[in-house]
Formats: structure tokens, sequence, C-alpha cells
């Protein structure tokens, strides 16, 4: 068991859509790291009886705010592509309860390491200085359009469309310390990530 005292160490895992980070981060699971899921945070503040509803529903009125009491995202969506600054307000709510919530679940892990799966880590600069490592998911676009049609049902401009809202490629790239080649095979991704898993555990024990 880690010292109490101990400082946790953060990897932070990140790609754009379709590219396969809950992949990667399930097999980082298993292995023994602590996963915290930014995305999957969100969602829970936003479920019925989310803290992040009241905030959500002063700033933007009941019309964005489901029957079962959750955020209506389709709703919100609307309005944050409609208007910039909505899109600010949101992010003002949501941006710091989703940080010091992963900062608390990152602080209370037990396990060697802990990987914080970010999605927009590259465009997020506060994530990057929180992390030790970032690892970077990466596959072709043409791989993450099949893959995001294939799982939502979007057509290729909708899939393109997200894409295009997120940082390019290249530069998510630049940003990484290592890189996890998911652009074939499932089956070739967990090679990878146990060789990561290793390296971290090393890079853990003399932090």
């Amino acid at each position: 068991m880690r010292d109490s005292q101990a400082v946790t160490f953060l990897v932070g895992l990140t790609g754009g859509i379709g590219s396969g980070k809950s992949a990667a981060a399930d097999i980082f699971g298993e292995l023994g790291a602590t996963i915290v899921d930014t995305d999957a945070i969100a969602h829970e503040l936003t479920a019925p009886g989310g803290a992040a509803i009241k905030p959500i529903r002063d700033a933007f009125g009941a019309e964005v705010i489901a029957s079962n009491g959750a955020l209506d995202r389709a709703a919100m969506r609307r309005r944050v592509f409609a208007d910039v600054q909505a899109k600010a307000r949101l992010e003002g709510i949501l941006h710091p309860m989703i940080r010091a919530e992963a900062d608390r679940r990152s602080a209370a892990s037990r396990a060697p390491y802990v990987v914080l799966v970010v999605p927009l880590l590259v465009e997020s600069g506060g994530y990057r200085s929180r992390v030790q490592r970032v690892a970077v998911v990466d596959c072709p676009e043409e791989v993450q359009v099949k893959r995001v049609m294939s799982r939502s049902g979007l057509t290729a401009e909708e899939a393109r469309a997200i894409m295009a809202a997120q940082v390019e490629r290249s530069q998510r790239l630049a940003a990484a310390d290592d890189v996890i080649d998911n652009g074939g095979e499932l089956a070739a991704l967990r090679p990878q990530v146990e060789a990561l898993h290793r390296k971290y555990l090393e890079m853990a024990a003399v932090s």
C-alpha cells in the first residue's frame, strides 16, 4: 500500500474521438492503475441530483434540464453551438467541479499510479500541469471517422465536425511523452499498454 503522504504519480491519457482512449484505460485499470475519467465525472455531475444541475439551471433555465432531472444534453449542445458565451458559461460551471473531483479521486488512490483520462487534455492547459506524463492514444483520422460512425451512428460529416473542434492530431502527438498506436486491431493495444505500465511503475517508484 502507498504511504498516505506519498505524492500521487499521474499519467494523463488523451486522444481524439474514436482513438480508443477507453479501451486503453480499461487495460491500465486491469493492470492495477487507478482510472479517473473526467468524462465519467462530468456525467455524474449532470445526472439527476448531480451537483452541477442547480447551477446549470440557474444559468440557462429549466429548458436545458430533462424531465428526469438530468442535463438535457441535446438542448445544451444546441445552446452551446449557437452561442460562444454560453459555452464559456457552461465550462465555467463544470470544469472547476470536474477538476476538483478528479483531484480528490487521484489523491485518494492507493494504486502505484493514476491514469487521468482527459479527452481535451492538450486543449485545456490546466491538466497538463497536473500530470507527470502525457500518453496519447493515436490512430489515422480515417480510422477515427469509421469508429465514430460505427459506434455512434453519426455521418462522416458529423464525425469530422466533432474532430474539427478538437486539437489537430499533430498537436496532440507533439504534446505526447508516450504514444499508443491504436490504428490496427485491438489485440495490438494490450502489449503497448503493458509496456507502458511497467515503465510507469518504475517511474512512480522513484518519483
